[in-house]
């Protein structure tokens, strides 16, 4: 069985490449942090002209079709360029709640706006600190009216729309969570902009108050959706996590040849010798299992809940891993402002959490794993 990608696909990530590399350098990032525009909004219409915000979006809904695999390789540029879009909470959540769930209306209002650059959208799953769970979720649905509050919420407050979880019973079943749509220009809705490690991506908190909704999906399968949407969003930002730590990983050894201590390149010494071997070790695991991951997405096979888990874990403790060894790298420099370290660092913690803790999905893989081998 052959994992990698094909020559088609190698294309596209070399396009991908070169426009990141061109129209969001690091000072582009640089400039969400220090700037007032919670996102780069020209970047933004850019990926949509490019078309890769539609790219795992049917051609029936105005994308380009052309499936997950491609998916995947923009993903792993726009991690490896941090990105400073709204990119993962509307095509990696969002989008793929609508995929999977949304009626057909749904999907031609919402799916068509994401392809083109014209929508934002998130998922509202958190309240507060804590892991994914159906007991954790408070915010209230009663007869399709909303009442609660979400946070983290990611993009939160630049969203169009939001896909909701919300308790609709209290038997404690899996089944008193449903999903519902929400246009987040409705009435009732407040978002408050929060502060994260990471100014470069916009996290909120999102209060609604008696605000209507649409149900997404049967109401008695919102959990299982949720967790259907989770697995996929965890193979696609696990290949955020690749590019960025491939990235790191470069980084700490371009400044290991041009660095001279002792007269020596300070990448001649066993000890960053060392250090940079186990950053391509955990690099290159983490891309093993995402490889893995991408196939079973693709083929949407019966082995993707472990693939998921497992792509997650690996590329959550490599981008960490690498991130913090490439400031290593560097000595006292790397934890200056002006160099680009702080950026992965932070990236790597912020995007750790977004879809649950790595010990949350360490204990999902084990789960999984123990009911495919009781079965």
């Amino acid at each position: 069985m052959n994992f990698d990608f094909s020559d088609d696909q190698k294309q596209l990530r070399d396009e991908a490449r070169r426009f990141l590399t061109e129209k969001c350098p690091p000072k582009a990032v640089r400039a969400v942090i220090d700037g007032q525009a919670p996102y780069d909004r020209e970047l933004w219409k850019g990926l949509a002209d490019m078309g890769f915000l539609g790219v795992a979006i049917p051609e029936a809904y105005g994308g380009s079709g052309a499936g997950h695999l491609e998916l995947c390789v923009i993903a792993e540029e726009m991690g490896r360029a941090l990105a400073p879009v709204p990119f993962s909470s509307t095509v990696y959540l969002a989008a793929e709640a609508l995929l999977l769930a949304g009626s057909d209306a749904q999907k031609q209002k919402w799916l068509p706006a994401i392809a083109q650059g014209h929508a934002v959208g998130t998922l509202a799953l958190f309240e507060g600190t804590g892991n994914p769970s159906p007991k954790a979720i408070k915010l209230t649905a009663s007869n399709g009216v909303l009442n609660g509050t979400k946070k983290p919420v990611a993009d939160g407050a630049i969203a169009d729309f939001a896909i909701v979880a919300a308790r609709t019973a209290s038997t404690g079943r899996d089944s008193d969570i449903a999903l519902f749509l929400v246009d987040l220009t409705s009435e009732g809705v407040e978002a408050k902009a929060l502060t994260s490690i990471d100014p470069s991506r916009n996290q909120a908190e999102i209060t609604f108050t008696n605000v209507k909704a649409e149900p997404l999906g049967n109401a008695a399968e919102g959990w299982s959706i949720l967790s259907q949407v989770l697995d996929r969003a965890a193979v696609l930002v696990g290949f955020e996590q690749v590019g960025g730590s491939d990235r790191a990983l470069e980084m700490g050894r371009d400044y290991a040849l041009d660095r001279i201590a002792f007269g020596r390149q300070i990448g001649s010494f066993q000890a960053v010798k060392h250090m940079l071997a186990d950053m391509y070790v955990s690099a290159t695991l983490a891309r093993s299992n995402c490889y893995y991951g991408a196939w079973a997405l693709s083929t949407n096979a019966a082995e993707l809940p472990e693939a998921a888990a497992a792509a997650r874990i690996s590329a959550t403790q490599a981008f960490q891993h690498c991130s913090k060894n490439n400031i290593q790298v560097h000595g006292g420099m790397g934890f200056t402002w002006e160099f680009d370290c702080h950026l992965y660092y932070r990236r790597s913690n912020a995007i750790a959490v977004g879809l649950g803790s790595l010990s949350y999905w360490e204990d999902q893989l084990i789960e999984r794993m123990r009911q495919k081998n009781a079965a």
